[in-house]
């Protein structure tokens, strides 16, 4: 189970709600039944947010590599490994679930490498729910769910529900539901990206979210995410896009020509040194069409023409059919297992594409034959949504009322049309959701930034995070229900709260 960092999805239903966190290794995902704010120690060694992140993972039965990242030099995991024999022993109450499950931490990396963007996210979980036999609905279209039915829904291709119901299920009875997040900080491009630097082409990006921007210089950097197509005979479409190798680089200063940067610290200002270099106006010149008379009107004067041009050959499209595009500024680094032993999973968004990942891998676990659902009763639901980096308030992130209108319209399907009074108020009262986000695991090198008896620590269980002042949704009945749940599962739990820095500073949790 995960966690995830968007405030409550609304504040107008009373549905039971926790928020829980990881600071420890992968667990084997418990069954879905719950949501609201948590975390899995992703922070440790390298940066929070943003480059990159790790997060330990157990050793499992199985460990394969896909194909499409063989090329890096994976080590096999071994559980009969005296190194596995000795993590079992030095923490039973984590290795416990380890053995008979099937290894879900190459799932987890090839998660990780498809998401390059919310859209991305979306995508991918789309097509493991297809190919589990989702089905997926439309908004608006009518609806026909049916116990027993399994179904998922998209909106702005990065927010996306899905849902199992129960053959036992009657109208009135309670969703189960993890709720994470797609997206991640990042530099994001601007409506007018094209600008040029004393010979150089560089691109006008602004920062989306919170992130750790000094951590974005000097890397491998390409863009990907949504462009609108608008063909001849005046169709339009949507497609994703991901330039997998580096286009892009964000140069940091030479210490000869800032000698202080060691003492002062480094300071950029984000409007003019975090600008990506694209290419030198030389090359450009020489390798792009001079004709502007190609490019489709808004970009003449928007976007640098060798900009657009990439973009149409990954789309395989001429570049006047690009009608518009939303692109995320992404490091091609790919995420890898990582550490002396293999035991830390080295990647950027970590948060909350872990979450999101396990979330799915919850539902699809528990409901992937139709025996699953024949005694149940609920509804069991994972809720991914986009922006909560900014603080969940567009019409897909979790501030919006996508959830809820969709358990209405459930309640109502499954009501036969004729609902009692109250079916879906009761459902509600009967619901309970976990948030599922990451959690800052206690850092060696900055032990002095948590409390003594509040430190989220790898290999120690699942982190329930709590806040006096409300900033979580967390409460004595939430917390206790979610810790008897994770010990019937021989699961460890740990608590965290709003002490991640000591006096009186504030917690760096962004809502």
């Amino acid at each position: 189970m995960l966690l995830l960092r968007a405030r409550p999805p609304t504040s107008t239903h009373p549905m039971q709600r926790l928020d829980i966190g990881k600071a420890t290794p992968y667990l084997y995902p418990l069954v879905p039944s719950h949501h609201r704010t948590s975390s899995f120690s992703n922070n440790l060694i390298t940066r929070p947010r943003y480059s990159r992140s790790f997060c330990p993972v157990i050793y499992q039965t199985k460990c394969t590599r896909s194909s499409s990242i063989t090329e890096r030099p994976w080590t096999r995991l071994n559980h009969r490994s005296s190194f596995h024999a000795k993590a079992q022993a030095q923490y039973p109450e984590v290795t416990a679930n380890v053995e008979g499950s099937v290894s879900i931490v190459d799932g987890l990396v090839d998660f990780l490498n498809e998401s390059w963007t919310q859209f991305h996210a979306t995508a991918e979980a789309k097509r493991l729910l297809l190919e589990a036999g989702f089905i997926q609905l439309r908004e608006q279209d009518e609806w026909d769910v049916q116990p027993g039915g399994r179904y998922f829904f998209t909106r702005n291709m990065s927010c996306i529900i899905a849902f199992a119901v129960g053959e036992k299920y009657v109208a009135g009875k309670g969703f189960h539901v993890i709720a994470a997040h797609t997206d991640s900080p990042c530099p994001k491009l601007k409506p007018v990206s094209a600008t040029s630097k004393l010979g150089f082409l560089t691109v006008n990006v602004q920062p989306y979210g919170a992130g750790l921007w000094h951590t974005w210089f000097d890397r491998d950097l390409s863009v990907a995410g949504r462009v609108i197509l608008k063909t001849s005979d005046g169709s339009l479409s949507h497609k994703l896009v991901k330039v997998k190798r580096p286009i892009l680089r964000i140069p940091t200063l030479a210490i000869h020509l800032d000698r202080s940067v060691n003492t002062d610290g480094f300071k950029p200002n984000l409007e003019t040194h975090f600008m990506p270099v694209l290419a030198s106006q030389i090359k450009a010149d020489l390798c792009c069409a001079s004709d502007e008379n190609i490019l489709p009107p808004y970009a003449r004067k928007s976007h640098h023409p060798l900009l657009l041009q990439v973009l149409a050959d990954e789309l395989g499209c001429d570049i006047e059919e690009i009608a518009d595009f939303e692109l995320n500024v992404c490091d091609t680094q790919p995420s890898c297992l990582g550490g002396a032993r293999n035991e830390f999973i080295y990647s950027g968004r970590l948060d909350n594409l872990a979450s999101s990942f396990c979330a799915l891998r919850a539902l699809l676990d528990t409901c992937s034959h139709s025996a699953d659902l024949s005694n149940a009763s609920c509804i069991r639901m994972v809720s991914l949504f986009d922006n909560e980096e900014v603080g969940s308030n567009s019409a897909q992130g979790a501030g919006a009322p996508t959830m809820f209108q969709a358990m209405k319209r459930i309640t109502k399907c499954l009501s036969h049309r004729f609902p009692e009074e109250g079916v879906f108020e009761r459902a509600i009262q009967k619901s309970f959701l976990v948030s599922a986000d990451m959690a800052h695991g206690v850092h060696p090198n900055y032990s002095e930034k948590y409390e003594d008896h509040h430190q989220p620590k790898l290999q120690k269980g699942i982190v329930v995070k709590h806040n006096a002042n409300q900033r979580y949704a967390t409460n004595t009945v939430t917390s206790f229900l979610f810790k008897e749940v994770a010990n019937i599962n021989h699961l460890p739990t740990q608590c965290a709260g709003n002490v991640w820095r000591r006096r009186r500073q504030h917690c760096i949790q962004a809502f």
